[in-house]
């Protein structure tokens, strides 16, 4: 095992010693940041250099150990306003340089605290570009984090670590969705009602919507077709969310019930993936996925390049090349990622149907996506018509 130190180690760092340790026997060493003890997930790095708050609370990072690519973290605090969630997501947290005391007007207790009080665990003082670096040679993969009563020599902890359950085949949505249907108001006037199937929805996706005049009836990952239609809904949305689309059989059988009673769709993330596989393409895993809020994206219809933010390690596989023919008509790839051609939305050309792999409520992230929120509207207005 190659253990890995940037070599400036503090006082905190020589009294709270810690080690990740990643399944490949590579391990970095570093100090306890946040909770003590030990946890175990996929490790992905995030090129976010702002919104971590966003980031800790995103449910699309359940069972993740984030790595944060920017230096210096934590500088704003934690407010109570900026979650996506009540509660953080990720199986652990990594950074190299944490703020030692936050500085922002808005700031209510500092990042590390608030790790602390949720119990998760982390570590910094490593050398965070390096660990970057060989998780995009070598891949995702998965990782550990020891400090305190946890730590225990190299070779039992690389053995817990390959003991933990792999990202591939995980079945994650009906985890961190919500148990029971909620209503999202719209602010002013109403004009559309939305049913929203939560498969790990951002709390900024259904605000984003209710500021456009729409009701959205958030239900759960089980949701049934019939359900789904009890709402009277105008347009149908499937959110982001964790896991491996090959087993979200469930939601891809309802999307496929929606896409036959031609109701105005749309799905983001994890919700692109469903479409993909409601419409008879494949996914697969991406080697170290994109993460963050700063990954370009061209719009094919328009041409326009978008700067946008990324939370996935899993893509669909359409072609690029042609349109498809699909049991619901005409489909093609309506968005690709610039960095690595990866699709990054699809769409239907005979139905009112349509996805983006990324995260246009820009939370956190630019605003370049917002359009798709108001394209959404134009189906719902076009159908209603």
């Amino acid at each position: 095992m190659t253990i890995s130190n940037p070599g400036h180690a503090s006082k905190r760092e020589r009294v709270s010693p810690a080690v990740l340790v990643l399944e490949d026997g590579r391990a970095f060493r570093g100090r306890a940041y946040g909770a003590v003890g030990e946890t175990f997930g996929e490790a992905v790095f995030s090129t976010g250099m702002t919104g971590y708050q966003e980031t800790l609370t995103d449910p699309s990072y359940h069972r993740q150990v984030v790595v944060m690519t920017a230096p210096h973290v934590g500088n704003t605090g934690v407010n109570d306003e900026d979650p996506e969630s009540k509660r953080i997501w990720v199986a652990g947290y990594v950074v190299r340089d944490p703020a030692r005391v936050p500085s922002n007007w808005r700031s209510q207790r500092s990042l590390d605290e608030e790790l602390t009080t949720q119990g998760v665990v982390g570590i910094s003082g490593i050398d965070t570009r390096a660990l970057t670096r060989h998780l995009r040679e070598r891949g995702a993969m998965r990782v550990g984090i020891f400090s305190g009563n946890a730590l225990a020599d190299e070779g039992t902890l690389l053995a817990r670590v390959r003991q933990a359950p792999e990202m591939s085949g995980a079945d994650l949505s009906a985890e961190v969705a919500t148990k029971e249907a909620y209503v999202v108001p719209a602010i002013g006037t109403k004009k559309f009602t939305v049913a929203a199937v939560d498969l790990g929805i951002k709390g900024m996706t259904p605000q984003r919507m209710a500021e456009r005049g729409i009701e959205v009836h958030v239900l759960p990952a089980t949701a049934t077709l019939e359900q789904v239609y009890a709402v009277k809904p105008d347009g149908v949305f499937f959110s982001n969310g964790p896991g491996d689309p090959s087993t979200a059989d469930h939601p891809v059988s309802v999307m496929q019930g929606v896409l036959e009673r031609g109701t105005p769709l749309f799905g983001i993330c994890f919700g692109n993936q469903i479409l993909g596989r409601a419409l008879g393409f494949g996914t697969y895993k991406l080697k170290y996925g994109h993460r963050g809020i700063n990954q370009p994206v061209q719009d094919r219809s328009t041409g326009k390049v978008e700067v946008t933010a990324h939370n996935h390690g899993f893509a669909v596989d359409a072609p690029l090349d042609k349109v498809s023919d699909t049991a619901y008509g005409r489909a093609e790839v309506s968005h690709v990622c610039l960095n690595d051609q990866v699709v990054e939305g699809l769409q239907l050309l005979d139905r009112p149907a349509f996805s983006v792999q990324y995260h246009p409520e820009a939370a956190a992230g630019p605003h370049d996506a917002a359009y798709l929120f108001d394209r959404f509207v134009s189906l719902m207005e076009g159908q209603r018509a």
